[in-house]
């Protein structure tokens, strides 16, 4: 005989069904600057226009140093009122 269980406090669903990974809405942001990133010549920067960022830019900078790190690369980031601004670091 089991032993009473209390209900469940929240739905399940299916395990194959739980989306995978971080596909937050800053990720075609993050991987446009990367691209970018990787094409660029030593000594230029990327100025991302701040009106055509989906979010604020405090936001987009955390998820591309999330990105960032998690790639292993060394990046700078700058502002002022209108652009982001992003270069690659050299070690």
């Amino acid at each position: 005989m089991k032993p009473h269980q209390p209900p469940m406090n929240f739905k399940t669903m299916s395990q194959a069904d739980v989306p995978k990974g971080r596909e937050g809405k800053h990720k075609q942001i993050v991987e446009q600057i990367l691209s970018d990133l990787d094409q660029m010549k030593d000594g230029t920067a990327i100025k991302v226009p701040l009106k055509d960022l989906a979010t604020s830019k405090e936001k987009v900078r955390s998820a591309l140093n999330r990105a960032v790190r998690k790639r292993g690369r060394n990046v700078a980031t700058a502002s002022d009122g209108n652009f982001l601004y992003v270069w690659n670091v050299s070690d």
